[in-house]
């Protein structure tokens, strides 16, 4: 019983932290290194999406196109299925490389802006900044409890409302 009051109160604590923090500015990390952040990254939460309904084992690829673009390789399994979908990201930002617009379907393009990136790479959060999409990444299916929460705290400190993060099935 104390425990699930404890929950409680530290969910509500972290929904007025991101209540506030919402009237502000979403910042990025300073400085990306493409040539680190490219490869492949394992969804371990996001927040629900139409597009990515039904997914499991989702994982996003990225590489470098001829013209300095990035190619990107969504896949996961859906209803038992491999999908995947192909799309582009622009570099928005070129100071920190940390502000892309990502297109899937010509002529929509979303805001993909990173928020957090461990400083081996190992795992990032990217979000957008109206706060109503969230990713938390990493190079490998699963991180511990503990990194998990960091992120998530993380993510809520920015004023995302981290009640709607859902982690993503990654393993048996």
């Amino acid at each position: 019983m104390k425990k699930e009051i404890l929950a409680a109160s530290l969910l509500v604590g972290l929904t007025a932290v991101a209540l506030h923090a919402r009237d502000k500015p979403l910042e990025t990390v300073k400085n990306v290194d493409l040539s680190k952040y490219l490869g492949k990254w394992y969804e371990i939460a996001a927040f629900p999406q139409r597009f990515e309904k039904g997914c499991t084992f989702t994982t996003a690829e990225y590489s470098i196109l001829e013209n300095g673009d990035i190619r990107i390789k969504n896949t996961c399994i859906k209803n038992g299925k491999p999908s995947s979908a192909v799309g582009k990201a622009f570099i928005t930002d070129k100071k920190s490389n940390a502000k892309l617009d990502v297109q899937f379907f010509w002529p929509f393009k979303g805001k993909y802006w990173i928020i957090a990136l461990a400083p081996d790479y190992s795992y990032a959060v990217v979000g957008h900044p109206n706060r109503k999409y969230l990713w938390i990444l990493s190079r490998k299916p699963v991180i511990n409890d503990q990194t998990y929460n960091h992120l998530a705290l993380l993510a809520a400190n920015k004023g995302f409302d981290i009640r709607n993060l859902v982690r993503t099935r990654q393993n048996q």
